[in-house]
């Protein structure tokens, strides 16, 4: 069991996030060192998040996964968490996903997203998660009601995953992986707020419909 003080790093996948960034990093909690995973931005967030003192790393591979497997490879703690840069979570609640692990109650532990306004998650993204959440449980016989973006787990262990999604599918694939390795998977509320900016994914019904649609891949790839 680790004691509270050991350091965490918490990998953030970055895609023009320049409005999010400086809130979200002088949120970050003692004990927690954020890595952001810049896949491409525009926008300055790169040169924003090292000003704020986080380490970059570039991702020049376009993709979801690919910007959270760059950010897990740059990690040195044993214990990592995984957040969107987007301000949808506030960091000062990332010891709700990383104290079960942490005390070893739980090998993976996500945030169910419990929204703080009805912009924080509209309905099409939520229904897509519902969707997902259930043939998760169904094929996988995960109880999780969530795909919950905030989380936290092992370095090591999610490298031994050997997870090779790069797009959305990545975090459907991380609980298929861990499931079928036995792990002991977990998940609490979570404040979810609406987000700095304009989403690429759950604030669009096409953004929407690719990432249900990468993460119906992942599914299929498991059941045949």
């Amino acid at each position: 069991m680790e004691t509270a003080t050991q350091p965490i790093d918490v990998v953030l996948p970055c895609l023009n996030e320049a409005g999010a960034l400086p809130w979200l990093l002088t949120r970050m909690p003692a004990g927690y060192r954020p890595i952001v995973a810049d896949n491409g931005s525009t926008d300055g967030s790169a040169r924003i998040a090292a000003g704020h003192g986080a380490t970059v790393v570039d991702v020049p591979q376009r993709g979801f996964g690919a910007a959270c497997h760059a950010g897990l490879l740059a990690a040195t703690s044993d214990l990592v968490c995984v957040m969107d840069a987007d301000g949808s979570f506030d960091p000062q609640d990332l010891e709700i996903v990383s104290s079960p692990v942490r005390n070893g109650t739980v090998d993976l532990m996500l945030g169910r997203r419990a929204p703080q306004a009805l912009s924080a998650w509209p309905a099409h993204a939520r229904l897509g998660n519902i969707v997902l959440s259930a043939e998760l449980r169904r094929r996988a016989g995960v109880r999780l009601h969530d795909l919950g973006p905030m989380r936290a787990a092992r370095r090591q262990d999610l490298l031994a995953l050997d997870l090779t999604d790069r797009r959305f599918g990545y975090p459907l694939e991380m609980v298929m992986r861990a499931a079928a390795a036995g792990w002991r998977i977990g998940e609490a509320p979570v404040p979810y707020y609406p987000r700095t900016g304009k989403s690429k994914v759950t604030g669009t019904v096409g953004g929407t419909v690719k990432a249900v649609r990468d993460m119906r891949r992942v599914l299929a790839a498991y059941a045949a």
